[in-house]
């Protein structure tokens, strides 16, 4: 199965192609400048979404759970950019998985309080990479299309709390 992660954001979204058995296909950053037109970073990152499912045509899309932050604007803008995303993988038809930073993290560490740093020393391992991808937005999107293919096996969903695709 081939599963696309997303690390969702408006300046930077991250974004990872997995295969089953730890195969990267691709990842990367969607940046849209500071400053721009709000409607046409929410395009771009459309029409880069829309590429890399055409690209990939991967089976199922897994995004991280928007965490809200302090600063309300910011997490309503990065909704936003999610309603994106989402929009992207209904008109192809893809189902959708959430997971939360917690669920991430306790799938790939086993501990949901790891570091950044233990995050992607994991996922660089899982993947025989010398060191993680970069930015970190994509090595985080890795970690969450990681996350989706560890839950959608079910002893791995049993070994990681039953948690998946909602």
């Amino acid at each position: 199965m081939r599963i696309l992660g997303i690390d969702p954001g408006f300046g930077k979204l991250g974004w990872a192609v997995i295969d089953d058995g730890f195969k990267l296909a691709g990842c990367g950053a969607i940046v849209t400048g500071p400053g721009g037109d709000f409607q046409e970073r929410l395009l771009a990152i459309y029409r880069e979404i829309e590429a890399i499912l055409d690209r990939f045509a991967p089976a199922v899309l897994a995004m991280e759970r928007l965490y809200f932050s302090k600063n309300a604007t910011t997490a309503m803008d990065v909704g936003k950019c999610i309603g994106v995303v989402l929009l992207c993988a209904a008109k192809k038809g893809l189902p959708c998985a959430e997971y939360t930073p917690l669920q991430v993290k306790r799938s790939l560490t086993g501990c949901g309080k790891s570091t950044k740093r233990q995050m992607q020393i994991m996922t660089g391992k899982l993947y025989g990479m010398k060191k993680p991808p970069s930015p970190d937005d994509a090595a985080d999107a890795l970690a969450v299309a990681t996350c989706h293919y560890l839950a959608s096996s079910s002893a791995a969903a049993a070994a990681i709390g039953g948690m998946g695709p909602r």
